[in-house]
């Protein structure tokens, strides 16, 4: 091969790489305020919408993964999509919360727990534009007319070569006094999947965790993350969640159901099945004035978890290289 044919084909692979390095250097993310809330957007396509009060929280909704394809639920927020169960009105797509709170069920909607709890947007503290978009916000856990806790909330949007990702950080301050969170099922950072992700719509999708358990047996079992996984028009996508390794009782137990639930919860234990790999967890009580913080991430991939490389992904997000770091 003739020297300048060698060159032209380093040239070209060189372009490539320079290419797929611009194609996710350049995008740009957009935080809007609006009526509901916040409007998300990558080059200027629709990702996500974070609305400050649907039923009886803020929830994230829309949320459009990296084929243009809604990755949760429509009902009760939007309209009814085909093949969704009308169940579960508190599983809004994305949220925070959990069942037992000092005694109070912020996770079940109200009307249904028999008690008037809500978790109520108090302020917006930054909404940011640019490579990531940025969204930070404090709320108040109010019962029965009662403040029981406060929490402030950041929410970073973005894509990488994974794909898109929400992370998500939650302080909660025992603001009011010592606030135990109890040892339920019911809990606590929740995604309800699209109907043709969940394993019961026997459409070609599954749950998976980092120990190689699927579907059925992955719930209540500790796991650093959980791919949710299947064909959605066509497309193999999935939704993933990572628990950060700083977290408290890292890894956590996964409240995932093959209807469609998946959710972290460091604090349920009594009801889950026996798993002695890790220690035990149940309630955690924070004294008057501390505060107890969480972090995860939801990645929305193309692929199946060995397409999309979620192993890779998550040690990624749990051990990132020191200019990704913030």
């Amino acid at each position: 091969m003739r020297q300048w044919q060698i060159g032209r084909i380093f040239t070209l692979l060189a372009l490539v790489v320079v290419l797929a390095i611009a194609r996710f250097a350049a995008a740009e993310v957009t935080v809007e305020r609006s009526e509901r809330g916040a409007v998300v957007k990558i080059d200027g396509q629709p990702f996500a919408e974070y609305l400050v009060r649907s039923g009886h929280q803020p929830v994230v909704w829309p949320v459009i993964g990296p084929t243009g394809k809604a990755m949760t639920r429509s009902f009760p927020i939007g309209p009814h999509r085909d093949g969704e169960r009308i169940d579960h009105p508190h599983h809004r797509s994305l949220w925070f919360t959990h069942g037992n709170v000092s005694g109070h069920d912020f996770w079940t909607d109200n009307g249904q727990s028999g008690q008037d709890s809500e978790i109520k947007h108090r302020e917006f503290v930054t909404t940011e534009s640019g490579p990531t978009g940025k969204i930070v916000t404090r709320n108040d856990w109010i019962s029965e007319g009662k403040k029981i806790c406060e929490d402030e909330r950041t929410f970073v949007f973005g894509k990488d070569e994974f794909g898109r990702f929400i992370d998500f950080h939650v302080t909660v301050r025992a603001s009011e006094g010592d606030l135990t969170f109890g040892d339920t099922k019911e809990g606590s950072f929740g995604v309800r999947a699209n109907a043709p992700l969940s394993v019961d719509s026997n459409q070609g999708a599954h749950i998976t965790n980092d120990r190689n358990m699927m579907d059925r047996k992955v719930w209540g079992m500790y796991s650093n993350w959980i791919d949710d996984y299947g064909p959605v028009d066509g497309e193999m996508v999935g939704i993933a969640m990572f628990s950060h390794p700083d977290n408290y009782r890292h890894p956590t137990r996964w409240h995932a159901r093959t209807y469609g639930l998946l959710a972290a919860n460091p604090f349920g234990e009594r009801v889950f099945p026996k798993d002695d790999s890790q220690p035990r967890q149940g309630a955690t009580t924070i004294t008057k004035g501390d505060t107890l913080s969480l972090r995860y991430r939801v990645l929305l991939h193309r692929g199946d978890p060995v397409e999309g490389r979620i192993g890779e992904a998550y040690e990624r997000f749990s051990s990132p290289p020191s200019s990704d770091k913030p």
